[in-house]
């Protein structure tokens, strides 16, 4: 249970770096979560960026115990014999590498950022309890702050950038994929919104562990996050952009409400294709509870 104990000493020290300030939360708006307005914030200084949360149950309707994939070498031979309930927990943090590379007037800030997602077999005693996927996300987002407003809306930034997507499993589990990713935010005093289409960037056809993979977890995806007081929900849907047998997607629901200090209450539930990238052309509902640190604004 080393590695137990490992993860909640990580989480208790996250948790204690918020209340030092050593990670700053920057506030309930998009435009201070990318520091539009403010430039205060010191280079490669790690600031949030995706939620991070620990779910100490998460059940899923149809657990992937025999992973395959549209190229034969990707596919399973064997089943696995996994529990439906398993511990899910997510790490994430970007932090700004260069600010104003346009002007001083335009701005035009590089982001780095770090997302890590897992799915661990915590109560599969009988199999040794084996992490059944971690998911590692990199990239690099070129941010240009944007200003009009429509309906109510303030348009916050537009970024571009390059990201990196993989489980860092060899063969026949092997999956990654590399996109350029567009975003367009936009927020209200309790509102933030954020499009984000993507272009896959292809691979030769023997090394694609995971074909046609935008049919599935899509082409775009819209968040929209509401934060009241203590309480904060989100919704993330995905969609291939496509009709027919291609018409596939994803839709997630987080709720949390702050219970103490950083610390929140947290529900998650998901429903469609591509929970993780193993389950990538794999259709499931889950849902999880347990705690969160970090949540959209």
């Amino acid at each position: 249970m080393k590695l137990f104990s490992n993860l909640i000493l990580l989480f208790f020290y996250i948790n204690f770096c918020l209340g030092q300030g050593l990670i700053q939360d920057p506030g309930g708006k998009l435009s201070q979560r990318w520091q539009i307005q403010d430039d205060t914030t010191k280079l490669f200084k790690i600031v949030p960026y995706k939620p991070v949360y620990f779910l100490a149950a998460n059940y899923t309707s149809n657990i992937n115990s025999q992973p395959i994939s549209g190229n034969p070498t990707n596919s399973a031979t064997q089943s696995y014999n996994y529990l439906n309930t398993e511990f899910k927990f997510q790490l994430s943090f970007k932090a700004r590498v260069a600010k104003n590379l346009l002007n001083n007037k335009l701005g035009g800030d590089l982001w780095a950022g770090y997302t890590q997602s897992s799915r661990w077999q915590l109560y599969s005693s009988d199999i040794s309890r084996p992490f059944r996927e971690t998911n590692y996300e990199p990239e690099v987002i070129f941010v240009v702050p944007i200003k009009y407003s429509f309906f109510g809306l303030k348009s916050v930034y537009t970024g571009i950038g390059i990201n990196h997507q993989s489980n860092g499993k060899a063969n026949p589990l092997s999956r990654s994929w590399n996109r350029v990713v567009l975003q367009i935010g936009w927020e209200s005093p309790s509102w933030s919104f954020v499009l984000s289409p993507w272009w896959r960037l292809q691979e030769k056809i023997a090394e694609d562990n995971n074909p046609n993979i935008e049919n599935y977890v899509g082409r775009a995806e819209f968040l929209s996050a509401y934060v009241k007081g203590r309480h904060n929900v989100s919704l993330l849907v995905r969609h291939s952009l496509r009709g027919g047998n291609n018409n596939k997607g994803s839709a997630k629901v987080d709720y949390a409400v702050r219970v103490f200090d950083f610390l929140e209450m947290h529900a998650q539930f998901f429903y469609g294709y591509g929970e993780s990238l193993i389950d990538y052309n794999h259709k499931q509902t889950t849902f999880g509870i347990g705690v969160s640190l970090l949540q959209w604004k």
